[in-house]
């Protein structure tokens, strides 16, 4: 089970960014992203089963809400996780050692989030790509995106899901 959430969630990437937002606007950040492209340095990122396709943010008091939803054989699931923010800007811890750190966005088309899970001893990166709509998928942050990756293995995997559209339309 835990291997599952690892791969699901982070994909299972080594990527490594030393770069953030300065001053994340948390109301800005919030609502709906869809997820256009993953940065890994290992294939597993393509073959999880339990493939993210969006999120829905929610900024209450000190913690953030992540609603997920995942393509998984077909059908649609979505889970629930909740956060809270770090002294450093833009960075949030979960439950069971993971971290979603903003590197960069424009609040309006884009976001470049690091997620990061410790496991097993061993520290688990991946560099992912969201949107607000698939047209801006290759806008501004695509480049950015670009350019914080080229010296890790790039997988652009826009999609065009039922699950991005349910969670969009919050019918699940």
């Amino acid at each position: 089970m835990e291997a599952r959430l690892l791969s699901a969630i982070l994909g299972i990437a080594m990527v490594q960014v030393q770069t953030t937002v300065q001053d994340l606007d948390l109301q800005k950040i919030t609502g709906f992203w869809q997820e256009v492209g993953v940065a890994s340095n290992q294939n597993l990122a393509l073959k999880t089963p339990k493939r993210l396709e969006a999120l829905f943010l929610t900024w209450s008091g000190d913690q953030l809400t992540v609603r997920a939803a995942y393509s998984s054989s077909g059908s649609c699931e979505t889970e629930n996780i909740v956060g809270s923010g770090t002294d450093v800007s833009g960075k949030f811890v979960f439950p069971g050692n993971r971290e979603i750190h903003v590197i960069d966005t424009d609040y309006k088309h884009y976001a470049i989030l690091q997620l990061s899970l410790r496991w097993q001893g061993k520290d688990f990166h991946v560099l992912k790509y969201f949107t607000r709509s698939f047209q801006d998928e290759d806008g501004p942050g695509f480049w950015r995106f670009r350019e914080l990756t080229t010296d890790t293995g790039l997988y652009l995997v826009a999609r065009h899901g039922r699950c991005t559209k349910l969670l969009k339309e919050e019918l699940i």
